[in-house]
């Protein structure tokens, strides 16, 4: 398969061309490197029909060959990491090891949820009737990916969406939808025709699926924003949804801590994928006690960090991925300069975005708690650090927050992280650990960071509806 060009969607089993091209732009060089089909309004309705008309044969498949069939598919993406692994890192940016992480996460993230077996509860069996509840398809799902990580987070939908017996429509983000493209073209060996068609567009295709009417459930990762107008557009017909939405997260530092230890680790917490991950710390917390010797530790070991290209040996953090974030990114640290705060770290940023979207590591030193550093999600390399004094200050700091994704603990006292931990407002807690999600586990948003779960049992029947079967007994 050639990875370098010639790419085209996937409607019904099929090769497509859009009507129209959209440019993309490698955000390491601010320049257009290739284009992607842009597809048209009545090549959705294609994609749309031809799912639709899958539906029935592929609901009614044995699941366990549906299983066999997604497993199948994992196989043949880590069959295929080399190739994919050099593309995503030219539309995506990220470092090439980091581009390989992801394939390899997404084969093996679909291989596992093939194994996930979907439940019948028998709420009654007894000498009258027998009352049991299944789970059925919805029909034709809408899945919408975003550009951090538009295959992985690809993945958490595909597989549990084709496990269950729905057909799909996948799209991924306009500045990232080459590797995705080709995600689609490996599938048509694999998959019958219709099962997971794969299109690619700009502004305005979103819009059309999360509205159409052939759509029975849309499954959206994005910002908040976004999944507002998702959420509405879907009310008209009453889609289901999925809303993996932004994070705010909030990094905990308790006292105890082994300085040299925590310091990297925090570090990557807060820098995995240029900062553009929804779980990344957003937010470091650290216990006045060891304020200073811990930021004087962290803003070291930033200092030794290669920001660069990511197809160059040694970088460790690429470009922000487009420009709109990098525009924003800036405006941010832009914002802390004119209030006066103090940088540990970076912000000085070049007006050099036709070389590639670079951003300095930045780290702010005890932004006030109103900051727009500290109220929005950076989704970027900059990070504010500061102090606190009582864990019930820190917790309640912490949850002052529209968002509820995620957040971490830290210390060397389990039991004393797990107290703390379980007073956070968000969907996970990580502690002395980051990042981590579980096939097999419910991983979702509290308050205004999302509506539903991926992941796990409960991540599968977000593609599903019940079916409760009454049964009466006949006498004997």
């Amino acid at each position: 398969m050639d990875f370098s060009s010639d790419f085209t969607m996937t409607i019904d089993g099929e090769a497509v061309a859009g009507d129209a091209t959209l440019e993309v732009v490698n955000p390491a060089q601010g320049a257009a490197f290739a284009t992607a089909p842009d597809c048209s309004r009545a090549q959705l309705d294609s994609a749309v029909a031809a799912a639709k008309t899958a539906f029935p044969a592929w609901a009614a498949t044995p699941e366990a060959d549906r299983r066999a069939l997604v497993h199948a598919l994992g196989q043949a993406i880590l069959d295929n990491v080399e190739g994919l692994t050099q593309l995503l890192t030219r539309e995506q940016g990220k470092p090439l090891f980091e581009a390989k992480i992801e394939i390899v996460s997404m084969g093996k993230l679909l291989q596992a949820q093939s194994t996930i077996e979907i439940p019948v509860h028998v709420a009654e069996d007894n000498a009258h009737r027998i009352v049991e509840t299944r789970h059925v398809p919805l029909g034709v799902v809408g899945a919408i990916s975003p550009w951090n990580f538009p295959l992985l987070l690809s993945a958490f939908k595909i597989g549990p969406a084709l496990v269950t017996g729905n057909t799909m429509v996948l799209k991924p983000s306009p500045f990232t939808p080459l590797s995705t493209l080709k995600i689609g073209e490996i599938a048509r060996s694999i998959l019958p025709p219709g099962v997971l068609n794969v299109v690619s567009g700009g502004d305005d295709l979103g819009p059309w699926l999360t509205g159409h009417p052939g759509i029975d459930k849309i499954s959206f990762t994005g910002s908040t924003q976004t999944g507002k107008r998702v959420l509405a557009n879907a009310a008209a017909d009453l889609k289901r949804v999925t809303l993996e939405l932004g994070g705010n997260d909030a990094a905990i530092v308790l006292p105890d801590v082994d300085v040299a230890a925590v310091a990297d680790k925090l570090f990557w917490s807060a820098f995995g994928n240029n900062g553009q991950i929804c779980i990344a710390t957003k937010r470091l917390y650290i216990h006045e006690s060891i304020y200073e010797p811990l930021k004087t530790a962290i803003v070291a070991y930033a200092a030794r960090m290669k920001v660069g290209d990511g197809a160059e040996q040694g970088t460790r953090l690429g470009p922000i991925n487009n420009r709109p974030q990098y525009d924003r990114v800036k405006s941010l640290i832009q914002d802390a300069r004119e209030n006066g705060y103090n940088f540990l770290l970076g912000g000085e940023v070049q007006n050099t975005e036709s070389a590639g979207y670079f951003m300095p590591i930045t780290l702010i030193d005890n932004p006030p708690d109103d900051s727009r550093i500290v109220q929005e999600e950076q989704f970027g390399p900059v990070l504010p650090l500061m102090s606190y004094s009582t864990i019930d200050e820190v917790v309640a700091r912490a949850n002052d927050c529209a968002f509820g994704l995620a957040g971490s603990v830290w210390s060397q006292d389990d039991d004393a992280a797990v107290e703390v931990a379980r007073r956070l407002d968000t969907g996970t807690v990580f502690i002395n650990h980051d990042q981590y999600l579980s096939p097999f586990a419910a991983f979702g948003g509290h308050k205004e960071s999302g509506i539903g779960v991926e992941g796990g049992v409960e991540g599968l029947l977000e593609y599903t509806q019940t079916q409760t079967l009454v049964r009466k007994k006949q006498p004997a």
